[in-house]
C-alpha cells in the first residue's frame, strides 16, 4: 500500500511557544497608568508578533494573518465585531502598501524580458577592464534598477548576483576551487553592499521604505509627508558619494588577487551577443520605467500644471497596466508573483498594528518615557539624536527583518528625537537612511544577505567585519554630506 504523504506545517512550535510566552509576559507586566487596557493588550500582541517574526515561527505572511485574526477576535480596538474587523483590515486600503506590491509586480518584467541582465552586462562591457571597474559596474547596475525594483532581494540577489557569479566563474574564482580571493570575494561584497545604499535612495527601492514614510508622517502630525521626489532628491548626493566610495573601500579591505580584467569586457560582450538584439518586450519595459520615473518625479505636472499630477500609487498602476495591455506581462505572471502578494499581506498587517499602537496611545507613552530618561542625562538634542540613531542602527544585530525592526522601533524613536528638539527634516531623513544602512551589518540582515552569503565567497568573519566598517562609513556620509546637502536644499 502506498504511504499517505505526511502532513507538513510551516509552524515551528518551539519558536511559536517562545513568542507566545513573550507576549503573555508583556501582558502580565505591571501596566502603566498612562496606557489603557486595550493599548497594553495591543502592545503584548505586537511584541509577541515581532518575537515570532524574529524567531521565524512561521513565514511572515502566515504570522501576519494570525495577527489580523488576533486584533479582530480580541476586540482590542472596538467592542463592535464589525468595527474590529474593519480596524484589523484597515491598512489594506493604504496606497503606500499597494505601491510596493504593484511595483514588485512591475519588476518581474526585468527578469522575464532579460532587460535586467542586459543592463548589468552592458555596464561591465564599458567599465570592466579592471576589477575595480567591474565593482563600479555592479554598483551602477544596482543604481539603475533601484527606482523600479522595490524588492531589494530580487534586485541584488535575483538580478545582479547571477551576473556577479558568471564573472567570478569566468576567472576561475570559485569556493569549490578555494580561489575566492582571486576576484569573487571582492565582487560578492560589492554586489551586497551596493544593495543597502541604493535601497536608501528611493522610496520604491525596498519594501519597508513606505512604512518609514508613514511613520514619519504620524510622528510629525503629517507636517512631513515625504513624496517620491523629495526622498529621491534628499538621498541623491549622499547616496552617490556612498556608491562612489564603497567599491574602493572594499577593494582596500579585501584586495582581489586579480587586478586587471581585460577579458571581462569580452565576456560581457559575448553575453550581450547571446542575448541578441533588444526585443520588443525589453523596449516596452524600458519605456514603462522611463514613464514611471517621469511621473514619480512630477515632470508632467511641472511642465503642464497641477492637473497632470498623479499619486505615486496611481503611477505604478499605470505602469503595470501598460505591461499587461502590451503582453509583456500576463495575468498569470502577476498571479505567480508571490513576493508581491506576500508583501501586501505582511506589510498591511504590520502597518495596521503599528497604527493601532499609535491610536491607542502606546507610542506616546513609550516615547515620553524614553524622552524623560534621555532628558534626565542632560544631553542636548545633538547627543540625544546621535544616541537614538546609533541604538536604532546597531540594534539590527538582533533582527533578521528590516520591516520588523522599523515597525518595532522607528515610530517611537522619531517621536523622542523630535520631542528633544532635533531639527525635524534632517532627523527624519537620517533615520530613514539608517533603516537601509543597517542592512550592511550581518548575513541575515535582509533577504539579499543570505542569497549572496550563501554563495560561500565570503566567510562569516569577513562579512561581519566589512558590514560594520561600511555601516560606519555610510552613516558618516549621510551625516556629513547629507547634512550639508539638506542645508543647501533648505531643509534646515
Amino acid at each position: 500500500m502506498p504511504q499517505k504523504p505526511e502532513h507538513t506545517s510551516d509552524l515551528r512550535p518551539v519558536s511559536a511557544l517562545i513568542a507566545i510566552a513573550i507576549g503573555l509576559g508583556v501582558w502580565l507586566l505591571p501596566q502603566p497608568a498612562e496606557v489603557s487596557n486595550q493599548g497594553w493588550l495591543m502592545l503584548a500582541m505586537f511584541i509577541g508578533t515581532i518575537a515570532a517574526i524574529i524567531g521565524k515561527a512561521m513565514p511572515l505572511g502566515g504570522l501576519s494573518m494570525i495577527a489580523i485574526v488576533l486584533v479582530a477576535a480580541s476586540h482590542v480596538t472596538s467592542n463592535d465585531p464589525g468595527e474590529a474587523i474593519r480596524d484589523a483590515l484597515s491598512s489594506f486600503s493604504s496606497p503606500l502598501i499597494w505601491l510596493i506590491a504593484v511595483a514588485v509586480m512591475i519588476s518581474r518584467s526585468l527578469t522575464k524580458t532579460g532587460l535586467g541582465a542586459r543592463i548589468g552586462y552592458y555596464a561591465i562591457s564599458l567599465f570592466g577592464k579592471h576589477t575595480l571597474g567591474i565593482g563600479y559596474s555592479l554598483a551602477l547596475s544596482e543604481l539603475i534598477l533601484a527606482p523600479v525594483t522595490p524588492s531589494n532581494t530580487a534586485r541584488g540577489g535575483g538580478i545582479i548576483h547571477p551576473i556577479m557569479l558568471s564573472i567570478a566563474h569566468s576567472f576561475g574564482s570559485t569556493p569549490q576551487a578555494n580561489s575566492t580571493g582571486k576576484i569573487g570575494k571582492y565582487l560578492a561584497l560589492v554586489n551586497y553592499h551596493a544593495n543597502p545604499i541604493t535601497s536608501a535612495m528611493f522610496i520604491t527601492a525596498t519594501a519597508p521604505n513606505p512604512l518609514t514614510v508613514r511613520l514619519i508622517a504620524e510622528a510629525t502630525g503629517a507636517a512631513i509627508s515625504l513624496s517620491w521626489t523629495t526622498w529621491a532628491l534628499a538621498m541623491l548626493l549622499p547616496g552617490l558619494v556612498a556608491l562612489a566610495l564603497m567599491p574602493l573601500i572594499l577593494y582596500l579591505i579585501y584586495p582581489p588577487e586579480i587586478k586587471n580584467t581585460p577579458d571581462a569586457t569580452t565576456f560581457a560582450r559575448n553575453r550581450l551577443t547571446a542575448l541578441g538584439s533588444i526585443s520588443r518586450n525589453e523596449k516596452i519595459t524600458l519605456g514603462v520605467f522611463l514613464i514611471l520615473l517621469l511621473l514619480w518625479a512630477d515632470i508632467p505636472m511641472r511642465l503642464l500644471g497641477p492637473v497632470f499630477q498623479l499619486d505615486a500609487t496611481t503611477t505604478a498602476f499605470i505602469g503595470l497596466s501598460i505591461l499587461l495591455l502590451t503582453g509583456v506581462l500576463t495575468w498569470q505572471d502577476i498571479l505567480g508573483e508571490k513576493t508581491a502578494w506576500d508583501t501586501l499581506i505582511w506589510f498591511g498587517a504590520l502597518v495596521m498594528m503599528a497604527g493601532q499602537l499609535n491610536q491607542l496611545g502606546v507610542i506616546a507613552w513609550f516615547s515620553s518615557t524614553m524622552r524623560d530618561i534621555i532628558a534626565g542625562t542632560g544631553m542636548g538634542w545633538q547627543g540625544a539624536s546621535a544616541l537614538l540613531v546609533l541604538v536604532f542602527l546597531y540594534s539590527h544585530y538582533f533582527f533578521a527583518s528590516t520591516t520588523a525592526h522599523i515597525t518595532a522601533m522607528m515610530g517611537a524613536f522619531l517621536v523622542v528625537g523630535l520631542a528633544l528638539g532635533a531639527p525635524p527634516m534632517p532627523f527624519v531623513l537620517i533615520m530613514a537612511a539608517t533603516s537601509s544602512i543597517m542592512m550592511t551589518l550581518t548575513h541575515y540582515a535582509t533577504g539579499t544577505s543570505p542569497v549572496i552569503f550563501g554563495s560561500n565567497y565570503v566567510t562569516l568573519g569577513e562579512w561581519w567585519r566589512a558590514g560594520f566598517i561600511m555601516s560606519v562609513v555610510n552613516l558618516l556620509i549621510w551625516v556629513t554630506v547629507g547634512g550639508v546637502w539638506w542645508k543647501v536644499l533648505g531643509y534646515w
